[in-house]
């Protein structure tokens, strides 16, 4: 009997001994690491490979250092101009301060998303809606450089911001329609009336080349006469100016 009570006994403690080791042991993979709290006190980050803790004397706690990708919710947006647009986007950020990661923030994740949609309110609130679509990537950029910063505090690197759709309602597909085209329009009568100018322009610089040089004038008036002979479907009366006929006889 006393030989089964010591078996027992040498069992019970072996399981002790290798559940002891079995919580001491720990195994972290490339992309992890282990904050390590001893008496509720930061420690140290460890990882990754093989590593060894106190039992019960110290906790872990394990941090994935993957990039993370994390949509930003739909969200309705006033633009400086007064139209209204729902705006969506997708986050990149990845976590490069385990313990801060840890410490100062009690979930990254979630904090992280309510902070990417304030942000995103409040950069494209400050810009009309045509810089919404056409100055995307500036706005991404500036998003993300707001974004790293404020995160920062928390051990999180903010990669990449990217805007995905700007939704605006249909009457106001309409009438960005309307003002392109009036834009158009515009345009086309500057460029009639610029073309308009110029012409009248050169006209004023070749009369006063033909007023300081009247051999070129009378040049001018044969090349149209041979011009109009040329045509014999019709009588045309061309006037010949009299100081023309005095250069003449002359």
């Amino acid at each position: 009997m006393a030989i089964d009570l010591n078996f027992a006994f040498m069992l019970i403690v072996a399981f002790f001994a290798l559940y002891i080791v079995m919580q001491a042991v720990r195994i972290f993979r490339e992309y992890e690491r282990g904050v390590v709290f001893t008496l509720g006190r930061y420690t140290k980050t460890i990882g990754p490979g093989l590593t060894f803790v106190i039992p019960i004397i110290q906790q872990v706690v394990r941090v994935d250092l993957r990039m993370k990708v994390q949509d930003v919710p739909t969200q309705d947006v006033i633009s400086r101009d007064n139209v209204s647009v729902k705006v969506n986007a997708v986050l990149y950020f990845r976590v490069v301060d385990p313990s801060r990661s840890t410490i100062n923030i009690e979930d990254y994740m979630e904090a992280t998303s309510q902070l990417a949609q304030t942000t995103l309110r409040s950069v494209l609130g400050k810009h009309e809606l045509d810089e919404m679509l056409a100055e995307r990537e500036k706005l991404n950029a500036d998003i993300q450089e707001i974004l790293d910063q404020q995160t920062d505090s928390w051990g999180i690197k903010v990669a990449n911001v990217e805007i995905k759709h700007v939704d605006i309602d249909e009457s106001m597909v309409r009438a960005i329609a309307m003002q392109a085209e009036a834009e158009r329009f515009r345009r086309a009568k500057i460029i009639n009336a610029e073309g308009e100018q110029q012409a009248a322009q050169k006209l004023i610089e070749a009369g006063k080349i033909l007023a300081e040089q009247p051999n070129a004038m009378i040049l001018r008036y044969f090349g149209a006469l041979h011009d109009i002979a040329g045509d014999r479907t019709s009588t045309i009366v061309f006037p010949i100016p009299v100081d023309l006929l005095a250069k003449l006889k002359g």
